[in-house]
């Protein structure tokens, strides 16, 4: 070996060496960002775990955010979270409390299902209905419920220890995927006679035709408000260290579901928003969080796109990072009000068309 070759073999591993010092140094500077940004001596409001939030009886009226004053923000998250399920389900444009409990209560709809009279010979308890339903429960990918009629005329869910006089079947007419087709109808009719048949009753089977127009319908107002609304928050510096990053969020309110998504929890068992971190789960650090408003499931009294831009200049404030679109491009105050005013008229919409976001109706066709 020449004189050459061993000054550039060692020029060589010297560099290599070098590169190797200065990653890790930058994934050392990365975890301990995260770390200093989620110290215990930040206590921010924002990221409160949601079920301290809730244990707050103070009734708080939530209030749209005008201009996303952060004075504002920083207190308006915890009273959103904090408003109980019976609040959050309140009728804002008037209707009657009946009409909603009715929603709640059975779970056929006919507003979004095809409902089916199966009209009973003889009363049949529920002890002998169940063990036959259990046989139809979905067609295709829509589901099938059914209800019954009690002595007293009322109806609800068929229950063991009812005795009931009639029933409904029910067949959702659309969801995220698809409208109920042709073939789903027809085998619902064919698997439907078969429990009939078990139960002694007889099906009043709707027009197909008509079925099918009204589950087109539902689907094209289904794919016209499916709207999902994102906020990015881009480093300024060094990648965040990924497991650091995650156990801090968790910490601060974020639940990891099983399908690896972070969800701010909405105080009732609801998302209010999730995060991702855009990378796999083997990467280590991640430059980009994003935060995800799935907006036809949330109520509007919860506000969830401004309680999303809270969250995101939160992280961003802490972290180091900059509030961006899907293009990178920072959110500015202005662009964040019109997105706001689209959103209000969104929800307006919705309600005109008695679908209010959020609503067990929004949650039945937007799944």
């Amino acid at each position: 070996m020449t004189e050459l070759q061993a000054s550039l073999i060692a020029i060589g591993g010297a560099i290599v060496a070098g590169v190797i010092s200065y990653n890790k140094w930058q994934e050392y500077k990365a975890r301990k960002s995260v770390e200093r940004a989620f110290s215990s001596a930040h206590d921010d409001v924002l990221m409160k775990n949601s079920h301290a939030a809730a244990a707050n009886d103070r009734r708080v009226e939530p209030v749209l955010v005008d201009g996303f004053d952060d004075a504002v923000i920083d207190t308006l998250i915890p009273e959103i979270l904090s408003d109980s399920a019976s609040e959050s389900n309140a009728d804002s444009s008037g209707n009657s409390s009946a009409a909603s409990e009715k929603e709640i209560e059975l779970p056929i709809d006919e507003l979004i299902d095809c409902a089916i009279p199966l009209g009973l010979e003889n009363p049949v308890r529920g002890e002998k209905i169940l063990p036959v339903l259990q046989t139809l429960r979905h067609v295709g990918s829509k589901p099938v419920r059914f209800v019954g009629q009690r002595d007293d005329g009322n109806w609800e869910a068929i229950a063991y220890g009812g005795a009931y006089s009639a029933l409904y079947a029910g067949v959702q007419l659309a969801n995220r995927g698809s409208a109920l087709n042709e073939l789903e109808y027809s085998e619902l009719v064919m698997r439907l006679r078969q429990v009939t048949d078990q139960l002694g009753a007889e099906p009043d089977v709707p027009d197909m035709s008509d079925v099918m127009d009204s589950a087109r319908g539902l689907h094209q107002f289904v794919t016209e408000y499916d709207a999902q609304l994102s906020v990015n928050v881009l480093s300024n510096g060094a990648p965040w260290a990924i497991n650091t990053l995650l156990a801090a969020l968790e910490r601060q309110g974020f639940d990891l579901r099983p399908d690896g998504r972070l969800v701010m929890p909405d105080g009732d068992g609801g998302a209010l928003f999730s995060l991702s971190t855009n990378v796999t789960l083997a990467a280590e650090t991640t430059s980009r969080l994003t935060l995800l408003l799935d907006v036809p499931r949330v109520l509007p009294l919860r506000n969830g796109f401004g309680a999303m831009v809270a969250c995101a200049k939160s992280l961003a404030a802490r972290l180091g990072g900059t509030v961006v679109d899907d293009a990178n491009q920072p959110l500015t105050q202005p662009a964040l009000e019109e997105i706001m005013a689209q959103v209000n008229t969104f929800y307006a919409d919705m309600e005109a068309a008695e679908i209010p976001a959020g609503s067990n109706r929004a949650l039945r066709l937007f799944s």
